[in-house]
């Protein structure tokens, strides 16, 4: 969800004023039911809050997780490689390093 799309802040929802008419709704109600809002309005306020913090933590570790991963492994495959051609050596004998 996101925070561009909503419209409403728990203080616009406590400040509503509605119209009354002659068969008009319970005010104490539809106040009771506006203060339930609001709550749950704030309640998931904070957890997308929290969430979006949550989430840029996650960002960042994931970000210096790749960063130090790339540095070894560049090393790790010229270690490989070169056991590899080592091996070869070892099994081919002199010719095949010659050869190359």
């Amino acid at each position: 969800m996101s925070t561009n799309r909503i419209q409403l802040t728990g203080k616009d929802i406590l400040e509503k004023e509605f119209k009354t008419g002659m068969r008009g709704y319970n005010q104490e109600e539809v106040d009771e039911y506006l203060d339930t809002i609001i709550q749950d309005y704030e309640a998931l306020q904070q957890e997308i809050d929290k969430l979006s913090q949550e989430n840029e933590r996650l960002r960042k570790q994931s970000d210096q997780t790749r960063s130090r991963q790339s540095a070894p492994n560049h090393q790790v495959n010229y270690d490989i490689l070169k056991r590899v051609s080592n091996l070869e050596k070892a099994v081919f004998g002199k010719k095949y390093a010659d050869s190359e």
